[in-house]
């Protein structure tokens, strides 16, 4: 194995620097938790490991049965803990996983760049950007065309009829029932979950407006799938 002169290696370290940047620019840029900095020293990082890791193979190469891939592959189990601090839980709700998941390939590509495979990390870079800038443009247009299921939960009295109601209700304003049921709730009263198909969003309003008008009914939770 030929070790990388010094020219070369601050080439592939500037190279990394360039493509982690640029994955970095765009977490930065849609406000999340690991930016610019943090994948870029990533990426530098890791294109310093896979040149170090040829040069010292390089120079016990014959003497030991040393492994060059050993300190790339600590690069790759390491950066999960680096990860894991992106990965946030706000209530039931998981958020930082796509940055998390960025940082583990910005590693890959600094190790791509180390070692020499320059084609494969710039493509990936590009193959990232287009992940990160066109998927989320796809999941917003599915979003929007897609109906959403609601869960309704009305507290009502407990009124003879009240589903009936509820349903005639709804179906007049041409709103698919999913699923309806009735359960006993305190003081008397009843809560009765419905589930509702929603093609427009905006619609909501409306519905619940129309349901507090019907007699009985106490409060309205809602509750998005």
């Amino acid at each position: 194995m030929i070790i990388v002169d010094d020219v070369t290696t601050v080439f592939r370290l500037a190279l990394s620097v360039l493509l982690g940047g640029i994955i970095g620019f765009e977490r930065q840029h849609r406000g999340k938790s690991a930016g610019l900095r943090t994948h870029t020293l990533v990426s530098l990082g890791s294109c310093l490991v896979a040149v170090l890791s040829i040069n010292v193979y390089a120079t016990v190469e014959g003497h030991t049965n040393a492994d060059p891939a050993r300190l790339a592959a600590q690069v790759i189990s390491g950066i999960g803990f680096l990860g894991a601090g992106a990965i946030m839980k706000e209530g039931v709700n998981i958020k930082g996983l796509t940055t998390a998941a960025s940082l583990w390939v910005v590693a890959s590509v600094g190790l791509a760049v180390g070692f020499g495979a320059l084609v494969g990390a710039i493509a990936t870079t590009v193959l990232v950007m287009g992940v990160l800038e066109i998927v989320p443009l796809i999941n917003k247009y599915s979003a929007k065309s897609l109906p959403l299921a609601v869960t309704l939960s009305i507290l009502s009295e407990d009124y003879s009829g009240q589903i009936g109601r509820i349903g005639s209700c709804l179906g007049d304003l041409g709103i698919k029932i999913i699923q309806i049921q009735i359960e006993d709730a305190e003081n008397g009263k009843v809560m009765i979950p419905v589930t509702i198909e929603l093609q427009d969003k905006q619609k909501i309003e409306k519905i619940l407006a129309e349901l507090a008008k019907i007699n009985g009914v106490i409060s309205i939770e809602q509750e998005a799938h």
